[in-house]
């Protein structure tokens, strides 16, 4: 069974940092494909960034671009979010998610195509 586990939120002010973890057990990472979703208060579970296999391939959403960074570890069996210059609208449980590769370069943002899901870890940026 595939369990990911997200660590990493925390409480940060406007223009701060954080990086994020998501460690990925019980299946070969490197056929996952990973993506990290967010959702704020009363909102949808949104598409943040993904990553395919190799690390090469990387999507994000027009918000974070310039100031996330998605990458992974396959050594490690981890991937990771570094979040710069946070802004109050960033403000989310983050949720990392694994999938099978099979069309994830045309929909790699479509939740509903990720099986495996974190618990999420709660970030907050303060104004």
């Amino acid at each position: 069974q595939v369990q990911l586990v997200e660590s990493g939120g925390g409480l940060v002010q406007a223009g701060g940092s954080l990086r994020l973890s998501c460690a990925v057990s019980g299946g070969t990472f490197t056929t996952y494909v990973m993506g990290w979703f967010r959702q704020a208060p009363g909102k949808e579970r949104d598409f943040v960034a993904a990553i395919d296999w190799s690390g090469r391939t990387t999507y994000y959403t027009d918000s974070v671009k310039g100031r996330f960074t998605i990458s992974r570890d396959n050594a490690k069996n981890t991937a990771y979010l570094q979040m710069n210059s946070l802004k109050p609208e960033d403000t989310a449980v983050y949720y990392c998610a694994a999938r099978r590769g099979a069309g994830f370069y045309s929909d790699y943002y479509r939740t509903e195509k990720y099986a495996h899901w974190g618990q999420g870890t709660q970030v907050t940026v303060s104004s």
